[in-house]
Formats: structure tokens, C-alpha cells, sequence
């Protein structure tokens, strides 16, 4: 078969959701092999090992498999091996856990349908009729 590209590899592999966004994090440096930056073009190897960093983890995977199209979770998962230290699994942990997941945050802001009911019928009325 034809060479693997580095950044088709990891969206295959379903660590990046696309190609465009696996190439965007190789290029500014997410991605490292033997401690070095790569390019996206780089062809991949089998025993190859990759650290890989994103804003919800970091991994450091070996190539077990050449994947050349996108499959399932299941079947993606047999093409590398997660052989991330216990360290980094921790930090991993209190990235997740300071993650921002988009809901606001309680009593800032405008207040809810719900706040804004419960105001009307402590008000009598709308606030906003006057």
C-alpha cells in the first residue's frame, strides 16, 4: 500500500475529529516523535511513538497498525497502543475536570426561563410591563 500520512493516521484513529484539525495541531507542535516536531505529511511506521497533546488530554500511543480510512471506535483503538504514564493520566484527569462545558455558570448572567418565571410570580406580574 501507499505511505501513511501522519495527519491522516490520527484522524483515522479518531483522535482528532478531522483531517484539517489533525494537520492544525501537527503543525503547531501538538504533535511529537522522539521528542521532535513533525510535519503532517510524515509518513508513519509501525513501532513509531507519537505524543500528542489536545485541550482535553495528552496521549503517548505507538503504532501497532497502519489504518489508512476511518472505522469504528472499536475497531480503532486495535491500531495503537496508549502507553501514557501514570502521571500524565493524572494530569489528563484535571484537564477533564477544569474542562469549559459550555453551560453557564449558575446565578451570573441573565437568568433563566425558569429564574424568570419564579421572579413573575413573586412580582405579581412581568417586570418588564410597566
Amino acid at each position: 500500500m501507499e505511505k501513511l500520512r501522519l495527519d491522516k493516521y490520527l484522524w483515522a484513529i479518531r483522535i482528532f475529529k478531522t483531517r484539517t484539525q489533525a494537520a492544525d495541531a501537527i503543525e503547531s507542535g501538538k504533535v511529537k516523535w522522539n521528542g521532535d516536531t513533525v510535519k503532517p505529511s510524515r509518513p508513519v511506521s509501525i513501532g513509531d511513538i507519537y505524543n500528542v497533546r489536545t485541550s482535553a488530554r495528552r496521549w503517548t500511543i505507538q503504532v501497532t497498525n497502519l489504518l489508512y480510512t476511518r472505522v469504528a471506535y472499536e475497531e480503532a483503538i486495535k491500531n495503537y497502543v496508549d502507553i501514557t504514564t501514570e502521571e500524565e493520566k493524572e494530569m489528563n484527569l484535571q484537564i477533564g475536570s477544569s474542562f469549559y462545558t459550555g453551560k453557564r455558570l449558575s446565578k451570573t448572567g441573565h437568568p433563566t426561563k425558569k429564574q424568570r418565571r419564579d421572579l413573575e410570580s413573586f412580582w405579581g406580574s412581568s417586570p418588564d410591563a410597566d
